[in-house]
């Protein structure tokens, strides 16, 4: 394949988790925060990008922060403290599950020169599983943290991994694991 060109994808987090199974669906999001800011910091120290990607809430604008105070409440605060975009992360809307639907993601994708795709976020066997899908069929190599996703019931969770890892061809693991597969080395800018 060549070089490893990653992104990191990091799907939903911003939630009000309004809806049924949200407040169970809050505790895992809270439980994935930290292995996905662990990760995202190291693409931070690697100036590797870091896109999130949220649905809108029918505000329709790609301001996180507005997005972030429609959605404040009990369930999101304790998430929201460990993963929210940094000044130099990318921050999408989408209208539907995948990431790809609808959006820039690909062309963005494309402009900074990404061939693989570490995807997080929630929920597991919703929107990441169709935003993975969806980047298997564009031709992107897909790595999944295990403990970077969640789902409201644990065992659709594991079937989205299955499938995940049997049909897309994703590599599925701790998110310890897989810092050797996307940690990259920055040419020299004097050659």
């Amino acid at each position: 394949m060549g070089q490893i060109r990653p992104a990191l994808l990091i799907i939903d987090m911003i939630n009000n988790f309004d809806f049924t199974h949200g407040p169970i669906l809050a505790q895992k999001a809270l439980k994935i925060a930290e292995p996905i800011k662990e990760v995202k910091d190291q693409f931070n120290q690697q100036q590797l990008p870091v896109i999130f990607i949220n649905d809108h809430y029918n505000l329709w604008q790609a301001d996180y922060h507005r997005i972030i105070e429609h959605c404040r409440n009990q369930y999101s605060g304790p998430i929201y403290k460990k993963v929210l975009p940094g000044e130099n992360d990318f921050f999408l809307i989408k209208p539907k599950h995948s990431a790809f639907y609808g959006t820039a993601l690909n062309t963005l994708l494309h402009q900074l020169t990404v061939n693989t795709l570490i995807v997080t976020g929630i929920a597991g066997n919703i929107c990441v599983l169709f935003t993975a899908n969806d980047a298997y069929m564009r031709e992107y190599k897909l790595l999944i943290p295990n403990d970077c996703i969640a789902s409201a019931d644990d065992q659709d969770n594991q079937y989205a991994l299955m499938m995940m890892k049997n049909v897309l061809k994703a590599e599925v693991k701790s998110s310890q694991n897989l810092s050797t597969l996307y940690h990259v080395n920055k040419p020299s800018l004097i050659e």
